[in-house]
C-alpha cells in the first residue's frame, strides 16, 4: 500500500490540491468533550444543526463505520493581496476572499471525485467523498492526518501554505498508511487574536461563533445586536482579519485555480443596496453569496453603510426603510440615524 499511497499523493498534487495526508476515521478522539463543550456554551448561536448532529460530526468513524482511512486535502485560495486593504474604503464593500469567485464546494468537490475515481481505478474499494457539506470535523481530521494544526483561531493552518486552504475528505475502505498528527506551532502569537473586531475569541482556541463577523453576516437570521454591528465595518460576507493575520501566510502557496479570484471584488455600497432579489440572484449566481439570500445581504449592506460615516449614502439607506423585510427596513433605519449622528 504504501506505493499506491505515493501514487495517490501525486495524483493529488497533480490535481491541483496543496496537500495531502491519511488518518483513520477515529483518529479524533478529543473533538466529542470540545464539540459538547462549544454546543454547551452555546458559542454555536443559530447553527442548530451543530446539536442536532453531534453524535456524527463528533465521532467520524460512526458517520460510515466501514470506512478504514480517511484522505484529507487542501486546495489553496490564497489572495494575491492582503484583503484588509479595502477596509480603507469605507463606501466599499468587504467581501472575504473565499467568495470572490465560484463556489469552492463544486470545485473542490469536482476534484475530489476525479481522485476518488482514480483510486478505484487503482485498487477495489468504495469511497465517499465530502467537502463542507456532512458532519465531518474536517479540521480536526486535518490535523490527525498531519495537514496542519487548529491554530489560535480554531482554522487549519501549514507551516508549508498557510491558512488560505480549503479541505476536502475522502472517506475509503482501504487501509491505507497514515501520516502522523501534526503538532502546534502557535507559540506564544496572538496575532489572530488580537486582530478580531469584535472580540469573538474567549481564549485561544476558542471561538464564540455568536461574536464571529462571519457568522453574523452569514448565518444570523435576524437583526444583529447593536454593539456588534457598529463593529463590523464594512464587512458585507464573511471577515479575513484572523486569516490575514497570520505569520504563517508568508509560506502561502498560491491558489491554482483562478476561478477562486472572479469579478465580485470590491463593490459600491450604493450598488449593492440597489439589488432587488432578481438582480441580486443574477449577480451572485455560481457564487457562495447567494446562498445567504436578498434580505440578510442587504441587511448586511445597510450595516455597513452606516458604519461608513458618509452620509452620501443616507439617501440610499432611506430608499430601504419601507422594504418588505422586517429586518432590511430596521437596518435601513439604524444606518440613516447613525449616518445623521455623524
Amino acid at each position: 500500500m504504501d506505493d499506491l499511497k505515493d501514487r495517490l499523493v501525486s495524483q493529488a498534487l497533480a490535481e491541483g490540491f496543496v496537500a495531502c495526508k491519511i488518518c483513520r476515521p477515529w483518529d479524533v478522539p478529543e473533538v466529542p468533550a470540545r464539540l459538547a463543550a462549544f454546543v454547551e456554551a452555546g458559542y454555536h448561536g443559530q447553527m442548530s444543526w451543530m446539536a442536532d448532529r453531534m453524535a456524527w460530526r463528533g465521532n467520524p468513524a460512526d458517520l460510515w463505520p466501514e470506512a478504514r482511512s480517511v484522505i484529507m486535502l487542501a486546495e489553496s485560495y490564497a489572495p494575491e493581496h492582503d484583503p484588509r486593504a479595502v477596509l480603507a474604503h469605507s463606501d466599499k464593500a468587504a467581501i472575504s476572499v473565499y467568495a470572490h469567485g465560484r463556489d469552492y464546494h463544486d470545485i473542490v468537490k469536482k476534484r475530489l471525485k476525479r481522485l476518488a475515481r482514480w483510486l478505484i481505478e487503482q485498487e477495489t474499494c468504495e469511497v465517499k467523498v465530502f467537502v463542507d457539506t456532512a458532519p465531518v470535523p474536517e479540521k480536526a481530521l486535518g490535523q490527525a492526518a498531519g495537514l496542519g494544526w487548529q491554530g489560535k483561531h480554531t482554522n487549519l493552518l501549514s507551516r508549508d501554505w498557510g491558512n488560505w486552504a480549503f479541505l476536502g475528505a475522502i472517506f475509503t475502505t482501504l487501509e491505507l498508511p497514515v501520516d502522523g498528527a501534526e503538532v502546534d506551532h502557535c507559540g506564544s502569537c496572538r496575532s489572530c487574536l488580537d486582530a478580531c473586531p469584535t472580540d469573538a475569541f474567549p481564549a485561544p482556541y476558542r471561538l464564540d461563533a455568536r461574536r464571529c463577523i462571519s457568522y453574523l453576516t452569514i448565518e444570523h437570521k435576524g437583526p444583529v445586536d447593536l454593539e456588534l454591528r457598529s463593529k463590523m465595518g464594512s464587512r458585507i460576507y464573511g471577515c479575513d482579519d484572523c486569516l490575514a493575520a497570520c505569520p504563517w501566510n508568508k509560506f502561502a502557496v498560491a491558489a491554482s485555480d483562478m476561478r477562486y479570484h472572479g469579478g465580485v471584488g470590491a463593490p459600491d455600497l450604493a450598488e449593492l443596496a440597489a439589488l432587488d432579489d432578481t438582480a441580486f440572484r443574477a449577480r451572485f449566481s455560481g457564487s457562495p453569496i447567494k446562498r445567504i439570500g436578498r434580505n440578510r445581504f442587504i441587511r448586511n449592506v445597510l450595516y455597513a453603510i452606516g458604519n461608513s460615516g458618509k452620509p452620501t449614502l443616507s439617501d440610499t439607506a432611506q430608499s430601504l426603510v419601507q422594504d418588505p423585510d422586517a429586518t432590511v427596513a430596521e437596518a435601513a433605519r439604524w444606518a440613516v440615524a447613525r449616518l445623521a449622528a455623524k
